[in-house]
């Protein structure tokens, strides 16, 4: 099985088989939003447990399951 690069390029795992992820929308536009909005889209966030299932299939070498 191959792993997608795209997605391995965006996700990380933890020591526990969570999925770690940056947060979008720091590229452009940054004038239209409050400086709170841009420190929290700087930290890296936790995937929902229920869409770790669709991260799943794209990293098959991962200890999701």
């Amino acid at each position: 099985m191959k792993t997608n690069k795209a997605a391995a390029k965006r996700y990380k795992l933890t020591g526990t088989g969570k999925v770690k992820f940056k947060h979008p929308g720091l590229r452009h536009n940054q004038g239209n939003k409050s400086r709170k909005r841009k420190m929290k889209m700087r930290s890296k966030a936790i995937l929902f447990n229920g869409d770790t299932w669709h991260v799943a299939g794209l990293l098959p070498y991962g200890s999701l399951l």
